[in-house]
């Protein structure tokens, strides 16, 4: 697809132009993230059809760099990816910073641009692991493959340390989700947050173990369950885990996981309510209207 020219740099400017267009063409979308295919998982995962209609994707190029912001509405609530230049990511976060409340995942070298926009509930780096056909190792164990009817107990084993939990029969109807019992009682969880045969590629978590329980290898083994079912019909399967939960790490290493690279990963609140962010997409679409996109004046 042609590329419209960039506004021509001037020397004398004390800003940079970025040109932010909506990006929809699925094949350039694959393109960009490839290279980062680990760390893009959750994003490569947005483009098979029943999702891609529930994300928006926008792209920013300018003399600095360009940079790529994806906004999604998955069954679990909203969630923000972002790749690329910091410049040009501060560009897309003025005009399109998303909705008020999502679920953070980008870059390390991201997390000052976004701290500008969102409050997080984590700033510290998350370890991404992998695993693939060749080298996953199953644990074996008595695990279920949980459905829509299991919720009720799923809500509660994930809100005994306090935490909310709000997953409805249809959020586990259509992901995977294993589970392991003591007697009738759910003690342990593992499920997914993407799977995509198209991409070759899963993304596990919602690991939970409940408190009286951790210690036996039952985060193992309900993972190991996800991982199975999700290798069957990807690739790759990746998760985050904080580096410092060591047994968690040895956990998923038990299961062939390894560690390929670090990011940011969190609950995260918009810091305004979207106004500033709106009269800047005015001006800039004024301004890009010759380019056939929003234009964006950034300090050099």
């Amino acid at each position: 697809m042609a590329e419209r020219p960039l506004p021509r740099p001037i020397a004398a400017r004390a800003y940079v132009e970025y040109l932010v267009r909506p990006e929809r063409d699925q094949e350039e979308l694959r393109r960009i993230l490839a290279p980062h295919r680990e760390c893009a998982a959750y994003a490569l995962g947005q483009l098979q059809p029943g999702l891609f209609e529930r994300s928006d994707w926008w792209l920013a190029r300018g003399a600095r760099g360009q940079a790529l912001l994806l906004h999604s509405r998955g069954g679990l609530g909203s969630a923000f990816f972002s790749l690329g230049d910091v410049d040009a990511l501060e560009a897309l976060l003025q005009l399109h910073p998303g909705p008020r409340h999502t679920f953070l995942t980008c870059q390390l070298h991201h997390l000052e641009t976004v701290l500008r926009h969102y409050q997080l509930s984590n700033r510290a780096g998350m370890s991404r692991m992998l695993v693939d056909r060749e080298t996953f190792r199953p644990v074996e164990g008595e695990v279920r493959r949980l459905g829509g009817r299991d919720v009720h107990q799923i809500n509660q084993l994930y809100r005994t340390d306090g935490t909310p939990a709000f997953y409805t029969a249809e959020n586990i109807a259509d992901a995977v989700y294993y589970g392991a019992y003591d007697g009738k009682r759910l003690v342990a969880v593992a499920g997914t947050h993407v799977a995509s045969p198209i991409e070759g590629i899963a993304v596990a978590g919602n690991v939970f173990v409940h408190p009286l329980y951790r210690g036996q290898g039952l985060g193992a083994l309900v993972t190991g369950a996800v991982t199975r079912h999700l290798l069957s019909s990807c690739r790759e399967a990746v998760l985050t885990v904080d580096p410092h939960n060591v047994a968690a790490v040895r956990a998923y290493q038990r299961l062939g996981y390894r560690e390929v690279g670090r990011l940011i990963e969190g609950a995260a609140v918009r810091r305004d309510l979207g106004l500033v962010a709106f009269l800047r997409r005015r001006l800039a679409a004024l301004r890009g209207r010759r380019y056939g996109a929003e234009l964006i004046r950034m300090p050099a």
